[in-house]
């Protein structure tokens, strides 16, 4: 089933637009509110979930971590939230919008610089972004994209961040700097690896350094709001599962320790 409905963008999340109670015989329908590199790997699981548990119905809204944070705040219902940093959940967890014993890590990542495929760029590393070789430069907007943030942080420890600011194309989440560089609209991107490795619009030419930034992890927690308190919990167990962690392996993702045990 084509989840790109929900991707990187509000499925009718607006503050304050409340979800009617389930009538009896009606599937169970739960939010799964997640960052937007991890498009595929989510459209997976929720299918797994759903055929493992008939007559649940599960929904992917995908978007930048900050933004999804703010809906949650503002009153979407959501049932598990997945962060790409633990910012936007910690922001959460600090107003109590989040179940804290169901906090766990998800999956890890890595940054690394992209430039247009078939492009004989002469963007070769990290130090070409503050040479004419790359007039534009995307990047996830560092307020509200944990990508964003990173890849300030790795410009920062390198020293070029200063002559990339300058230059920098903001975008609204990872996938859209993904989108800027397939097509050429860049002439480089700051992705995480899975997204390079994904695309075939994109080639990769560097990785960040070891400790340029802060690891990327992404936790894991199911939303105090949540009108399905069991299914949530029990979506959350099966995204800190095996199966889960098997899928996170075959798209690329690094694995965080294993959890605690499940909510």
């Amino acid at each position: 089933m084509l989840r790109a409905a929900a991707a990187v963008a509000v499925l009718a999340l607006a503050a304050g637009c409340g979800r009617p109670a389930e009538r009896e015989g009606e599937p169970v329908r739960l939010t799964l509110s997640a960052a937007a590199s991890l498009h595929e790997v989510l459209a997976e699981l929720a299918d797994r979930f759903e055929a493992e548990h008939p007559g649940t119905e599960v929904r992917v809204n995908l978007g930048a971590s900050g933004a999804l944070r703010q809906q949650i705040e503002q009153g979407a219902q959501v049932d598990v939230f997945v962060s790409a940093a633990g910012g936007p959940m910690d922001a959460l967890a600090a107003r109590g919008l989040i179940d804290p014993e169901t906090r766990a890590p998800f999956a890890a990542n890595e940054l690394v610089l992209v430039v247009p495929a078939g492009d004989d760029s002469e963007v070769r590393g990290w130090a070409d972004l503050a040479t004419p070789a790359a007039r534009r430069v995307a990047l996830g907007a560092p307020a509200s994209v944990p990508a964003g943030e990173y890849a300030v942080q790795v410009l920062g420890s390198l020293g070029v961040y200063d002559a990339v600011r300058g230059k920098a194309v903001y975008a609204q989440n990872v996938r859209q700097v993904l989108a800027y560089v397939e097509s050429g609209n860049v002439d480089a991107g700051v992705v995480y690896a899975t997204d390079g490795a994904d695309s075939d619009g994109v080639r990769v030419v560097a990785q960040a350094p070891s400790g340029s930034h802060r690891p990327i992890v992404y936790p894991l927690a199911v939303v105090r709001s949540t009108r399905r308190p069991r299914e949530a919990r029990a979506l959350a167990r099966f995204l800190l599962g095996a199966e889960a962690r098997q899928a996170l392996r075959r798209h690329g993702f690094r694995l965080p320790p294993p959890p605690d045990p499940a909510p």
